[in-house]
């Protein structure tokens, strides 16, 4: 089961949507185009929308399968007493005295540049329970953090 945002479930759908609808059926029309040019053995644009048609194949596959198994958390249910899906949680490195906001997110959301950390990266099972004023130790591959939580929001 895949725990997600209504937002990114949405986005989710929009995707499979649109490759349904819009993407598959142009390629399905340049393989048929490039079928037509004749010897399949050596036409590269026959081979090339192959691929393509394959990809694309994998990834309606992947995103019904999320789809299917998804279970929409309603944020408005949760609270901020612990680290968890969905929650911004603010921490400082005991050792550099930085700060860091994270929101914890499924692994489908997790985009690191945007401050979206995965529930199931090393610092979000880590962080993952706790409490404002917890001092967690992560080992990470860079080493071990030791990381005070000083905020919870939802």
């Amino acid at each position: 089961m895949e725990y997600l945002s209504q937002e990114r479930y949405n986005e989710l759908l929009a995707e499979l949507d649109r490759l349904i609808k819009v993407e598959f059926p142009r390629l399905t029309q340049e393989l048929s185009d490039a079928r037509a040019q004749g010897d399949l053995s050596e036409n590269f644009e026959y081979h090339a929308c192959k691929r393509e048609q394959g990809k694309m194949m994998g990834r309606i596959r992947f995103l019904q399968r999320v789809l299917q198994y998804a279970k929409v958390i309603d944020k408005t249910q949760l609270n901020a007493d612990t680290v968890g899906l969905f929650r911004k949680v603010t921490v400082t490195n005991k050792a550099t005295g930085a700060q860091r906001t994270y929101t914890i997110v499924n692994p489908h959301e997790a985009d690191m540049a945007a401050g979206k950390l995965s529930i199931k990266s090393p610092i979000g099972e880590a962080l993952n329970g706790h409490t404002i004023g917890d001092e967690v130790i992560i080992s990470v591959p860079a080493g071990t953090l030791t990381l005070l939580i000083t905020h919870i929001e939802l």
